[in-house]
């Protein structure tokens, strides 16, 4: 039985309804496939290379629709299984099991063969008909590295019209090494559509029962490496009928390696295969016969007129391959058309009873072999074109969009005749220029050549040489070929795509030409050993013969830079505005971009960051981006991995590796952008570690760590592309990207890692390198070690220290690339398939990701900081990173806002507990004892203190295990914060217990003068009602003159029989000489031999009254000490304000005295000093105790005696004489007191009492507010907000305050700036909330007193009193005043009384609105500046060279860091010889070999390179750029003689550089150093 090979569909004729019936069969196959929208509108690369769901799930095909997209997947990924499409039906016909076959079964399974499957020819031709030609080139590439044959005429059933593919097969690049180069060993490489080929076309006649296809394939392929070439019946699908396919031409090639024994033809050929019978599709036919060089006709019937063959005017030679064994065979029609065809037996095969298939193909083998090596035409398929015109096919080049771009890529590649040349002409901004502006830039950062010469003056000189290079550049016209390269690329989308892609290719064939030639010379010279200086020659041509479209990207680039340099007025610089756009434009289309100049190992930044710029501008507002980079050694197949990853185009195989490092855009579709959270993954490709171009070099080690932790720094996942074959290569890379991450580790990220092994083929080898994994990690950890010693990071043992890896999940074995031997072989389905495993694994990783993804502005920022830390020595220590600055301080800000929720219900509560205290045995007690009452809160505030320690670690956590905000960047300040809330817990339980004792301590000393107070009224109210009675028994006429005598008399009785109290009066100077000596007695003897030198009453002594001359004084007293040591004098003058301080509030609150005080003036004392970086002699720590404590206890000791006076019984009886006098007239002469006495209550009892109540309420309030504010609501703005007010002031007096009393300046301008922002308007909302809520509280306690029955005026106002108990104080003193009427309505009094408490609350009103803001401030029980100065002002050290204050938000912070430093002239430096202001700046100075001395290193020369030593706490990083010391290089400027004068020293020599600085500089270089947007 004959088998047929397909059943074409009827050929297309003119009718009209047949046509008609050709174009429903497109349209009906393009909606079977789910393409039909993409017929007009064309498929694009972006919709192709986008991450989607599809992409990485592996879910079987279910329908037809989903055919195009699996085949696409595949082939994107260079899959050789990407031909076997078939959807997945699910079955039932195997459910079953067991019992007998019915004939229904037969039958069904008769039916299941009848489907409706899709030949994959058909989904090829579906797919290239709805391609814009970027894909269509991409889908000819990819299928040519598959060995797939590629369409040569695509044909369209529609139109009954093809097309030449030529566009889409220019991408094709191929190599071989034909029989005359395999000696030399030479190999030949172009591109394939400018190949000069034999063609030898195979075409079907009628039906055929031979597969033409499946013999090609056999014809191809030898018998180590078959492969299917060509889609054929015997395939999954092959017997499918085609449907729109027939007519299709496709295209493959045999190319030889140069191996005899395994050539099958020794120079290269071109076969091409045409679909369906020539009978109905003669174009093609007569297209192949001019073109080829032979044409080999399969049949089984001819007819013997047989006019097809006959009539054809053709070129190529025709051969007969006929199947003898066929029934339709006819051996006279085959002799008569032999005859008219001139035909001779060697020009016809047939295929006999005897012959097999290999016989066949064997005979088919040496014809094809014959013509192959001895064939004349041979032809390039750009030349096929002019037949293609001829015979009325379309060429896909001919579009007006392609040719315009041929145009003028044409227009630019055909000058360049020398490359060299040419670069120094047309590209000449990139050459020796921009490689001085590298070496300069880095020299800025590293100061290598510094020498003895002022650091400042060298980087000003650096300065005017890159501005004297701008210059040069800018002074250069942009070449013609710029002009057209930017004209070009300002086109139209569509246009721009062609115009780079033939940029490419041209200049890509110009590269492969002139390295050809260059690689043939030098092979030639190196064989004469006496040709090194030609060999050099000829090897510096080789590195600089390259030229590819990145240049001139690079170049533009470039001319944007130099641009940028010129005013912004300046035309040149308005006309280049525009490039940033465009390349990010050419981003968004998927083009790669340069990132790093592989020529000048440098980023342009300014370049880079506007183009990222821009970019953000053209997506979606705030999209995030994810980072995927690949590293590894040069020529281990980084770029070929990323392309079959993500289906991309980064370079391969151009004649040279990548240099440099480039970054492409995909766009992650939105099916799947919630899971990765991402809108954009950046691939970044890079080029090979090790490079033996850059090996020669001395800073090779160093340059390819520059750009390991460059790109791991801006990736997430970083790939380590391991070759097995090299294990010395292996361990090197190793080392370079271990340190790589241990430097990302220590500046915060983390990023994860996956190691590929390349060239592992063996299935079992993750099983048999599990030895293998093991010790590639115990070498991870080795070189873990010695990169933490290099950048001394000893803590980071292991390689898991610095990173997150697991042996076992973070290995891949990728099996090589090919399946046999190139050229013809494939690419291999396991590398295939194994990389797809790995891009899987890889997206799910970025899935899991916990950390927050970046945006686009943030990863340029990324690049700015990684790279400026990169040109430092010291990285870890030179990284500075706007969006880490972000990150710490939004952590600030929420720790601040969380810290002082913690210190406010603290304020509230111990508020309540003195209040408590005040009116514990005024008020009715659970607790009879006092002691008792305080152990009972002691333990209450323990409860209330853990519970907040727990929430505010709690938010802490939960704030860390957040993935938004770059929460990640700050764990390593995690610690220092976590310290801060247990040591802020720490603080507030000292303090409460403190205010607590002391509150119980002055209560139980109140007791006995309350109950002597509450006696005295007792008989002052029996003596009054005694003598009223006494009166009113008199006849007389009672006048009030009479009334008075009668009252004094009893009065000066009443007094005369009263005990005087006598309270025992402290000396408080023997307490506080205890204590001091108890605190001195841990420093030793010596501090207790030097205490008891002096009498405490002879020290500290001073002006009576507490002020500011009690401050010089002190410090005058303790200044003749050291004289000349400035920072003893410093520390001093610190711990003598804070004490000051500490002393007046304490005498203003008029409270008794509490030895608490002194020990917290000791602690306040110990703790300075212990902080203080500058050691402090024993002797001016004893005189400085002795002189403060001294001064303090004659303060203490007033207030204490002020104390007792205040609260004499006798003095507070007498006090209140004319109140009871008034009372007595008014109760002898039976007035109605009750309106009275209800308003003497209310002023005398509850006024103070509410108006203390909002007094100690307000300061919390204030201090909320103003932490809402910029200034105060983090350490570094506040710093921002004080150095802009300097700037703005202008004045040389502030500055010098700041710099030399920096805690004083800031103390009050605190205070100034606070009395700023409030206003009485501003206040008047706490106030009245606080005066509502204790009116309420009033209110509430006459109600509930009013509802207890039976009793009289006194027990009512006991009742209120006891409702109020834990809300207001109501003292004995203002009660003592408060005598009871006889037969006082208690209801009409308390109705009184709430109509008082009404205008109580309107006269406070008042009162609050007349009293201006100072008087408040002072007024309150909280000091709002006190708590801001304490936030705000941190640790207090400063900077020990330039002295700029530490900005570290956590107080319990390990390392002292500030945002801004100083001319060191500022810190009162200056040069030894010449006695001028030193202008270097610290930041600078710790980067170079420039040396130090001062009294921590005892007068000895120390490196400034190893400040660490001296002074360990600090951490001094480099500016972020040459600009942002501006602010203080502008002071020193602008105050240089002031300063020079104030400090005896001379001026400093400014910089010519810092001339030019202006106000407007230095207040943008602020902004800059404080991140303040």
């Amino acid at each position: 039985m004959e088998e047929v090979e397909e059943n074409p569909p009827t050929p297309c004729t003119d009718s009209k309804d047949d046509c008609q019936q050709r174009e429903t069969q497109l349209e009906r196959l393009l909606e079977d496939l789910g393409l039909q929208h993409h017929y007009k509108e064309k498929l694009t690369m972006s919709t192709i290379l986008q991450i989607d769901e599809k992409t990485i799930t592996d879910e079987r095909t279910k329908c037809n629709s989903d055919l195009p997209w699996y085949f696409l997947k595949k082939l994107m990924m260079v899959n050789v299984k990407a031909k076997n499409v078939k959807f997945t039906c699910e079955s039932t016909c195997d459910a079953a099991a067991g019992g007998s076959v019915s004939d229904s079964d037969i039958d069904d399974l008769l039916d299941s063969l009848d489907t409706d499957d899709i030949n994959p020819l058909d989904i090829i031709t579906a797919l290239f008909l709805c391609s814009d030609g970027f894909v269509q080139q991409e889908l000819a590439l990819k299928m040519s590295m598959c060995q797939f044959s590629v369409p040569l005429l695509l044909p369209n059933c529609d139109t009954k019209q093809c097309t030449l593919m030529l566009w889409a097969m220019r991408e094709i690049v191929k190599n071989c090494r034909p029989l005359s180069l395999s000696e030399s060993k030479g190999f030949i490489e172009d591109r394939i559509v400018v190949s000069k080929l034999p063609m030898v076309s195979f075409v079907r006649l009628g039906e055929c029962s031979l597969s033409k296809s499946e013999m090609l394939n056999k014809l191809l392929s030898n018998s180590q490496q078959y492969h299917d070439t060509f889609i054929h019946r015997n395939m999954e699908n092959g017997k499918c009928p085609r449907r729109i396919s027939n007519g299709l031409t496709e295209l493959s090639w045999y190319l030889p390696c140069g191996n005899n024994n395994m050539d099958i033809f020794s120079e290269p050929v071109a076969v091409a295969n045409l679909r369906g019978d020539i009978a109905s599709f003669e174009t093609q036919f007569s297209f192949l016969c001019q073109t080829s060089a032979t044409v080999f006709v399969f049949f089984d019937h001819l007819d013997s007129e047989c006019k097809l063959l006959t009539n054809q005017h053709h070129k190529a030679q025709i051969f007969l391959v006929g199947n003898h064994q066929s029934q339709h065979f006819s051996i006279d029609a085959l002799k008569t058309v032999a005859n008219k065809l001139y035909l001779t037996k060697s020009h016809i095969l047939l295929k006999t009873k005897q012959m097999n298939d290999a016989d066949f193909v064997k005979k088919l083998r040496e014809k094809v072999k014959n013509v192959v090596e001895n064939s004349e035409i041979k032809m390039q398929i750009e030349q096929m074109a002019d037949f293609a015109y001829e015979l009325g096919i379309w060429v896909d080049e001919d579009c007006q969009e392609c040719q315009t771009a041929k145009k003028h890529a044409d227009a630019i590649t055909s000058k360049i005749e020398n490359i060299l040349q040419y670069k120094e002409d047309q590209l000449p901004l990139q050459g020796e220029i921009w490689k001085e502006l590298t070496c300069l830039e880095k020299e800025e950062f590293r100061l290598k050549k510094v020498g003895s010469e002022n650091i400042e003056m060298y980087k000003s000189d650096l300065q005017k040489q890159k501005a004297k290079l701008r210059k040069q550049q800018n002074s250069y016209d942009v070449s013609n070929s710029m002009k057209c390269f930017i004209n070009a690329i300002s086109a139209p989308g569509t246009e721009r795509c062609y115009f780079l892609k033939w940029m490419r290719m041209n200049l890509d064939n110009l590269s492969r030409e002139k390295l050809s030639i260059l690689r043939e010379a030098y092979k030639n010279k190196n064989k004469n050993s006496e040709n090194k200086e030609e060999i050099k020659e000829i090897d510096r041509q080789l590195s600089n013969s390259s030229l590819g479209i990145e240049h001139f990207f690079r170049e533009m680039g470039q001319i944007y830079e130099a641009s940028v340099s010129l005013p912004e007025t300046n035309l040149s610089r308005q006309q280049f505005q525009h490039l940033p756009k465009l390349c990010a434009e050419l981003l968004l289309d998927g083009f790669p971009i340069e990132l790093v100049d592989g020529d000048a190992s440098n980023i342009p930044l300014r370049w880079v960051s506007d183009v990222l710029l821009q970019l953000n501008d053209l997506v979606t507002p705030k999209s995030k981006i994810l980072v995927v980079t690949v590293l590894g050694v040069q020529s281990t197949g980084k770029s070929t991995l990323l392309n079959t990853m993500f289906g991309v185009q980064f370079a391969v195989s151009s004649g040279r590796c990548t240099r440099g490092a480039f970054m492409l855009l995909i766009k992650v579709n939105e099916d799947i952008k919630k899971e990765l959270k991402c809108d954009f993954v950046i691939i970044i490709d890079t080029e090979g570690l090790k490079s033996p171009e850059l090996a020669k070099l001395d800073n090779s080690y160093e340059h390819d760590n520059e750009l390991a932790t460059l790109v791991v720094g801006l990736s997430d996942i970083t790939i380590i592309n391991i070759a097995m074959e090299n294990s010395t290569e292996m361990k090197d890379i190793l080392q370079i990207v271990v340190h790589a991450f241990l430097r990302m580790k220590e500046v915060g990220k983390k990023p994860k890692c996956q190691f590929v092994h390349q060239n592992v083929a063996d299935v079992s080898a993750p099983e048999k390198n599990l030895r293998e994994r093991e010790m590639l990690l115990q070498q991870l950890n080795e070189m873990t070690q010695a990169a933490a010693r290099m950048e001394n990071k000893v803590q980071n043992k292991s390689f898991t220290d610095v990173m997150e890896y697991n042996p076992k999940n973070g290995n891949w074995y990728i099996p090589s690339l090919w399946n046999g031997s190139p050229p013809m072989a494939p690419v291999n389905a396991g590398y295939s398939e194994a990389v797809y495993e790995l891009k899987k694994n890889i997206i799910n990783i970025i899935g899991i990701c916990e950390t927050s993804t970046n945006d686009i502005l943030e990863f340029s920022e990324w690049i700015r900081s990684l790279w400026n830390a990169v040109k430092h020595e010291n990285f870890i220590f030179s990284f500075r990173n706007s969006l880490v600055a972000d990150a710490y301080m939004r952590l600030c800000k929420e720790f601040n806002k969380w810290e002082w929720e913690f210190k406010k219900e603290m304020y509230s509560w111990t508020k309540t507990a003195e209040i408590k205290i005040s009116n514990f045995g005024r008020v009715k007690s659970e607790v009879s004892d006092i002691g008792q009452f305080l152990t009972h809160l002691k333990s209450e505030a323990c409860s209330v203190l853990s519970k907040w320690e727990t929430t505010l670690l709690d938010n802490l956590a939960k704030y860390f295990k957040q993935t938004d905000g770059h929460v990640y960047l700050v764990e390593a300040y995690r610690e220092d914060f976590t310290n801060s809330a247990k040591s802020l817990r720490r603080e507030i339980e000292s303090s409460v217990h403190n205010q607590l004792t002391v509150a119980t301590d002055v209560r139980r000393g109140m007791i006995e003068l309350d109950r002597i107070k509450v006696n005295h009224k007792k008989k002052l109210e029996e003596r009054v009602c005694a003598l009223i009675e006494e009166c009113r028994k008199n006849k007389v006429n009672m006048t009030d003159k009479k009334l008075d005598e009668e009252f004094d008399k009893m009065w000066n009785k009443l007094v005369k029989e009263q005990v005087l109290y006598k309270p025992d009066v402290m000396n408080v100077m023997t307490s506080v000489d205890y204590y001091l000596r108890d605190n001195l007695s841990r420093k030793g003897s010596h501090a207790c031999e030097l205490v008891s030198h002096k009498r405490l009453q002879d020290c500290g002594l001073m002006p009576s009254k507490y002020n500011e001359g009690y401050f010089k004084y002190l410090k005058n007293t303790i200044i003749s000490w050291f004289k000349n040591k400035d920072p003893q004098q410093k520390i001093t003058d610190l711990v003598i304000m804070d004490c000051t301080q500490f002393v007046k509030e304490k005498v203003e609150r008029k409270n008794n005295y509490h030895d608490t005080f002194i020990q917290e003036i000791l602690h306040m004392i110990d703790e300075r000093l212990k902080n203080n970086q500058h050691k402090i002699e024993i002797e001016l720590e004893v005189s400085l105790k002795q002189d403060i404590c001294g001064a303090a206890a004659r303060e203490f000791q007033k207030m204490h005696e002020d104390f007792i006076q205040m609260n004499d019984p006798y003095r507070c009886l007498n006090q209140n004489k004319e109140t009871i006098r008034g009372f007595f007239k008014d109760e002898f002469h039976e007035r109605d007191q009750c309106q009275k006495k209800a308003a003497e209550f209310i002023e005398h009892c509850l006024r103070p009492a509410v108006e203390h109540f909002v007094n100690c309420s307000l300061g919390p309030d204030i201090i909320g507010e103003l932490k809402t504010r910029f200034q105060f609501s983090t350490r570094m703005f506040f710093q921002y907000s004080v150095l802009l007010d300097l700037l703005s002031k202008d004045n040389f007096e502030d500055y010098l305050t700041y710099i030399g009393s920096y805690e004083r300046y800031v103390r009050k301008w605190i205070l100034d700036e606070m009395l700023k922002l409030l206003s009485n308007e501003s206040l008047s909302e706490f106030e009245d909330q606080h005066l509502r809520s204790s009116i309420n509280n009033i209110n509430d306690a006459i109600r509930k007193a009013q509802a207890q029955e039976g009793g009289n005026l006194q027990k009512l106002i006991e009742d209120i009193r006891q409702e109020l108990g834990e809300k207001l104080v109501i003292s004995e003193d203002a009660l003592a005043t408060f005598m009871i009427p006889e037969n006082v309505n208690t209801k009409e009094f308390a109705q009184f009384l709430t109509g008082c408490v009404k205008d109580m609350a309107e006269a406070v009103r008042e009162q609050f609105k007349k009293t201006d803001i100072e008087q408040k401030v002072a007024n309150l029980d909280v000091k709002p500046q006190n708590e801001l100065f304490k936030n705000l002002i941190g640790c207090g050290e400063q900077c020990p060279f330039c002295k700029a204050p530490c900005e570290a938000g956590a107080n319990e912070h390990k390392e002292h860091f500030t945002s801004v430093h100083r001319p060191d002239g500022l810190g009162r430096f200056t040069w030894v010889k010449t006695e001028k202001l030193v202008i270097d700046i610290c930041t600078s100075l710790v980067n170079s070999d420039c040396r130090f001395r001062c009294n921590e290193t005892n007068g000895d020369w120390h490196p400034y390179k190893e400040y660490t030593k001296i002074f360990p706490d600090w951490r001094i990083a480099p500016d972020k750029s040459l600009q942002d010391s501006d602010y203080w290089k502008y002071v020193l400027k602008r105050f240089n003689s002031k300063f020079a004068e104030m400090y005896n020293a001379k001026p400093a020599d400014i910089p010519d550089t810092w001339k030019g600085i202006t106000k407007q500089h230095a207040k943008k270089s602020l902004k800059r150093s404080f991140n303040v947007k």
